[in-house]
């Protein structure tokens, strides 16, 4: 039975009177109906299943990449890095079982390592203004643990020591969260002494907040910083864990 159109799927034809009444083809542009839209679903088929294969490929070639093993590790490695995985592991928990408060974080070796970088930031940032000055703190002390996990990411192709780096990254944000949680109580103790109610204008997140007129979420965006940070450090869990699984499988007795 043909296929009638009362217009042209293809060129826009008006069907007219003169038209034959149960024609096939398009007395315009001369296509046949039936023919050219199984053409039309079968490249549209065609391109869909093509998007698709690409996007498979991409995915497949990103987790080989993430997944990267030396094809040859020596089995001592492999326990030293089995060991390392377990430090981490059990010390990035005792994180993030932390209440979200300044006492906790602060006493942490881990808090005066990021203090350096932090501080280091204002310094670098100064040239961009009043408000990069403050903020650039908490960035840097993002941007370090972001660039080391891309170093041996990309540079040296130490996966294994990209996913530490990962861990660093999610320790930092949960760092920064105590701070911003302080930003109305202003009761946590500032470098050089003091709380922010003592040194009006030196607690950085009360600065930060105020001047985006956000002051008064201080409490939830401390909470989303630190739920990122335990969610990036739960990442680099399962993916040191992925790791060692490929490492077991390609250890070797030298």
């Amino acid at each position: 039975m043909a296929i009638r159109y009362k217009t042209c799927p293809k060129c826009g034809h008006t069907r007219s009177d003169n038209d034959p009444a149960n024609s096939d083809r398009c007395a315009n542009c001369g296509i046949i109906y039936e023919k050219w839209l199984k053409q039309r679903f079968k490249s549209a088929n065609h391109t869909t299943e093509h998007r698709e294969s690409e996007s498979r490929h991409r995915g497949r070639e990103l987790f080989d990449y993430l997944l990267y093993v030396n094809p040859a590790t020596d089995s001592m490695v492999f326990y030293g890095r089995v060991l390392i995985y377990l430090i981490f592991f059990i010390w990035g928990w005792s994180f993030i079982l932390m209440d979200i408060h300044w006492d906790s974080f602060n006493s942490s070796f881990m808090h005066v390592i990021n203090l350096v970088f932090h501080e280091a930031g204002h310094v670098l940032f100064r040239p961009f203004g009043e408000f990069m000055t403050t903020l650039g703190g908490s960035l840097m002390q993002l941007i370090v643990p972001l660039v080391a996990m891309l170093a041996l990411l990309i540079k040296n192709r130490d996966t294994f020591g990209a996913t530490i780096g990962l861990w660093w990254l999610g320790q930092s944000m949960m760092d920064l969260a105590p701070y911003i949680n302080d930003a109305r109580s202003l009761t946590m103790p500032l470098l050089g002494g003091g709380t922010g109610a003592d040194r009006p204008g030196w607690h950085d997140w009360e600065n930060i907040l105020l001047d985006l007129g956000l002051i008064e979420q201080d409490h939830t965006i401390a909470v989303m910083v630190d739920g990122i940070g335990s969610a990036l450090m739960i990442f680099a869990f399962i993916w040191g864990g992925l790791i060692l699984t490929k490492l077991w499988k390609t250890r070797t007795n030298h």
